[in-house]
């Protein structure tokens, strides 16, 4: 797959790496802390507008150990004094003070210089009340077990005190230990380190981009970036007209889940295709163009249950053959006329598919020869991962959205999306938007996968900062795909 995307590392390639490159050169590890620190800041204050954002006297507590991620910590929070004048920040030397390294004592007299009584040294004993941000830079990448007593002693303490948002530098201290840090969000600082992905208590991943020339020899996984969506950001061709957008067929809908196919069409027509046809239980069709007329409407014949009845194949097989790709799946129901109206749709198309929800059916997806992108969540991956063909693009949805070729292959992991994506239709939604992009460029359903997933994501990152994680309705993303296009 050929993607903006950033390696994910083991912790030995990221050590080997940064000796090599910063050379134990103190003037480029200096200013990569600097930068470090920095962009930690910028990222925090984002992060917190999912929760109302940062109070101007928020109380920020700061675990500093004595490497280069105690003083990426220590800058970070240099910077949000700058940022927010009436910020006060406690800070706990986990090895005491006088055991900080070169750099990290500089970037502690760099913050003491800069924010006089507004910052001030503790012991976790006087550890007391609530904090609005709690930063954990105590161990990084070169963290070896066991964890030491008083320091796990301090990581516990402060995974018990009421803190609006944690954050970890790099990794979360303590990795697995029982008395590691528990993290909302983890920023990786330069690269992204492969424990990131497997540590429950590492919370959400962000990437601090450094300017590192990072590569990797050993890993096979890597993390997509937002440029992914570079060929949606331009301007489209002057001489143009609908047909150069391509047509998507959806499939989709029953009397019973009648939502999924109404979401599933709308984010299709957000995805910038020019036509969309959908194919839908015929006593849906009224209410359904009053509602998109943008969509043509195609009624199917429907069995006594509401769902798509078996004789619906011809006029599908005759609107499939008008366009450029094809999704089926949402809200169909699993009535055995509906599952065998699927499998005899899918393996007889001449298009590329996005199939989703009920058709993801063990049979189905290894049915019939067209390029094809699976959208499972787990439960549905455990259904059919033993058909699960070399060559189909497999979109494995959970907390790291992990695009997959073929069973258990190479990666590309989406870290955008979050808890905001937790709730019904956020799958309808994303199936509808892959298969509108795999419509535009059916030559390539692996860069569709890769950007309907990232601009998913990143959509509801944006809708989660504009009105929390909470009180919302799954369709609101929508209003947010075209601005995250523009940033």
């Amino acid at each position: 797959m050929q993607n903006a995307t950033h390696p994910i590392l083991t912790c030995a390639e990221a050590r080997a790496f940064e000796e090599t490159y910063l050379a134990r050169d103190e003037g480029r590890e200096w200013t990569a802390m600097q930068q470090a620190g920095r962009g930690i800041a910028k990222a925090l204050l984002r992060d917190f507008e999912e929760i109302g954002g940062m109070p101007e006297s928020a109380r920020v507590l700061v675990l500093a150990g004595k490497g280069n991620n105690g003083g990426d910590a220590l800058l970070a929070a240099a910077e949000l004094l700058a940022r927010c004048p009436q910020v006060e920040v406690e800070v706990v030397f986990a090895f005491g003070e006088r055991e900080l390294r070169p750099l990290s004592e500089r970037a502690w007299r760099a913050l003491s210089a800069a924010s006089g009584s507004r910052v001030r040294s503790v012991t976790e004993a006087s550890l007391t009340g609530g904090y609005d941000l709690c930063l954990d830079g105590v161990f990084g990448y070169q963290f070896r077990a066991p964890l030491p007593a008083k320091v796990g002693a301090l990581l516990a303490k402060a995974n018990e005190l009421p803190v609006r948002l944690r954050a970890a530098v790099d990794l979360p201290s303590g990795l697995d230990d029982e008395k590691a840090f528990r993290a909302d969000f983890s920023y990786a600082t330069g690269s992204f380190k492969a424990p990131l992905f497997t540590l429950p208590n590492a919370g959400r991943v962000r990437l601090v981009e450094l300017g590192f020339p990072v590569t990797s020899q050993s890993m096979i996984d890597k993390v997509l970036d937002a440029g992914v969506l570079d060929s949606l950001r331009g301007f489209r061709p002057s001489q143009c007209e609908k047909r150069t957008f391509g047509h998507l067929l959806v499939v989709a809908g029953s009397r019973w889940y009648p939502g999924a196919a109404l979401m599933a069409v709308s984010a299709a027509l957000r995805s910038g295709v020019g036509l969309v046809t959908a194919a839908v239980p015929q006593s849906l069709v009224t209410a359904f163009a009053a509602r998109v007329p943008e969509v043509m409407w195609l009624g199917l014949p429907e069995t006594p249950g509401g769902d798509l009845a078996g004789e619906g194949i011809g006029p599908l097989r005759a609107a499939v053959a008008r366009a450029s790709a094809a999704l089926i799946g949402p809200g169909l129901g699993r009535s055995r006329d509906t599952m065998g109206l699927a499998l005899q749709f899918v393996k007889g198309s001449p298009v590329p598919l996005v199939i989703d929800a009920d058709a993801l059916q063990p049979e189905t997806v290894a049915a019939g020869t067209a390029p094809r992108i699976l959208t499972p969540h787990a439960g549905e991956y455990e259904r059919i991962q033993s058909r699960i063909a070399p060559a189909s693009i497999v979109a494995r949805k959970g907390p790291f959205t992990r695009i997959e070729i073929g069973l258990g292959g190479a990666a590309e992991v989406s870290v955008f999306g979050g808890p905001a994506l937790a709730r019904g239709g956020s799958g309808d939604l994303l199936a509808g938007l892959t298969a509108g992009l795999l419509a535009q460029t059916p030559e390539d359903p692996a860069g569709a996968a890769a950007r309907g997933v990232v601009w998913h994501g990143l959509a509801a990152d944006a809708m989660a900062r504009k009105h929390g994680q909470v009180a919302l309705h799954t369709t609101q993303l929508l209003d947010f795909l075209g601005p995250v296009l523009r940033e």
